[in-house]
């Protein structure tokens, strides 16, 4: 199941999961919260947990109603008690959780929209029943909702959506959301002796960008000064990206050695 929750269906955490809870009080020792993917069921963070550093007054860390990225430490599910901890939440964890939750809250909002526009009685179920069939067949359900940008209704028929449900929620996902998408970057060096020598160079990069371009990858290049090349790959996600930046690499830098000339690539960090 899809780490990131509106409302879950489990009523326990797992040890190590990732959470957004909102604080509710705050003590002399620590802080309860309520973990908002868990019906707002009540975790503990102790001052220990707060900070890699000594903390003097938690109150300079944490305040009511902060949300904030926590990770399970322990579950005692007789006791209803779930341990928590900041300080070992790295910044790159935080960052992608919220991403992933903020995600997961807009495509239930879409979802909602969608059965209004249907003029479903039971908004709730409509929705916690489409969030499950999406999330069933992709990573999460906002991943799910980019492809019915790209694909429209068709996706449904594969997904097991009735049809009249698959074209609203095509036409909503092209109106409220962005595929979002990644970019490379390089450039290469290329020379090429002779009268001809700036056709070939042409001939190279152009010729074999349009063999990979595709609907999902988009390719620039421009000069920044003979011999230098830029290239700038954009895709939706960095396998595609990376892909596609090096059959480019090769099918550039193999031309060129066929028109006699000579090249390379340099990757840009």
């Amino acid at each position: 199941m899809d780490a990131v929750r509106g409302q879950s269906l489990e009523e326990f955490p797992e040890p190590g999961e990732l959470v957004i809870a909102t604080v509710n009080r705050i003590t002399g020792y620590g802080a309860y919260l309520g973990l908002d993917e868990y019906g707002g069921i009540e975790g503990f963070l102790h001052i220990s947990e707060v900070s890699t550093s000594w903390v003097r007054n938690i109150r300079d860390y944490v305040r009511p109603g902060q949300k904030l990225v926590l990770k399970v430490l322990r579950v005692n599910r007789g006791k209803r008690h779930i341990d928590l901890s900041l300080r070992r939440v790295s910044g790159k964890e935080r960052q992608d959780k919220l991403v992933e939750w903020k995600r997961r809250k807009k495509a239930k909002t879409l979802l909602e929209t969608v059965g209004e526009r249907l003029g479903v009685k039971d908004l709730p179920a409509f929705t916690a029943e489409y969030l499950a069939k999406l999330e069933e067949k992709f990573p999460s359900a906002y991943l799910a909702l980019e492809e019915f940008v790209e694909k429209g209704e068709s996706l449904g028929v594969k997904l097991g959506i009735p049809p009249e449900v698959a074209k609203v929620l095509a036409e909503t996902a092209k109106l409220k959301i962005k595929p979002s998408t990644v970019k490379i970057k390089g450039v290469f060096h290329l020379t090429c002796p002779g009268p001809k020598g700036i056709e070939a160079i042409k001939d190279s990069l152009i010729s074999c960008r349009a063999l990979r371009k595709s609907k999902r990858v988009k390719m620039k290049m421009y000069t920044v000064g003979a011999p230098k090349y830029v290239v700038e790959v954009i895709a939706r996600s960095w396998k595609e990206a990376e892909k596609a930046l090096g059959e480019l690499v090769n099918c550039v830098l193999t031309r060129i050695e066929r028109h006699g000339g000579e090249g390379k690539f340099e990757r840009e960090r």
